[in-house]
């Protein structure tokens, strides 16, 4: 079992920035492949960003690549989410996710909320224009 817990969410202007901060606690943090994952309203959950057991490997999506950027550290069993140049289609609940399934981070599989075991309860970003 893991248990995460989203924070840092808000309100923030077109062309801001954000940073979302997942803790984790249970299991050992670096069993996981790690993933955002964002949900707008009327919409199905999508896919953001995803970063490997090590830490040394990432993908995203294209609407966001180039602009957020993905980071774990492993002293404080945290994963981060950089939000830059946010726009107001970014606006969304966003997810943290942690899979315990053999998934690399490259593979399509790592894009799939169904591959990941464990949810934290999101948090909300909502960019005005």
């Amino acid at each position: 079992q893991v248990q995460l817990v989203e924070s840092g969410g808000g309100l923030v202007q077109a062309g801001g920035s954000l940073r979302l901060s997942c803790a984790a606690s249970g299991r050992t943090f670096s069993s996981f492949v790690m993933g955002w994952f964002r949900q707008a309203p009327g919409k199905e959950r999508e896919f953001v960003a995803a970063i490997s057991r090590s830490g040394g490997s990432t993908n995203y999506a294209d609407a966001v690549k180039g602009r957020f950027t993905i980071t774990r550290d492993f002293a404080k069993n945290t994963m981060y989410l950089q939000m830059n140049s946010v726009k107001p289609e970014d606006t969304a609940v966003y997810y943290c996710a942690a899979a315990n399934l053999l998934i690399t981070t490259g593979s399509p599989s790592a894009k799939k909320p169904e591959s990941y075991n464990y949810w934290g309860q999101g948090t909300q970003v909502t960019v005005s224009s």
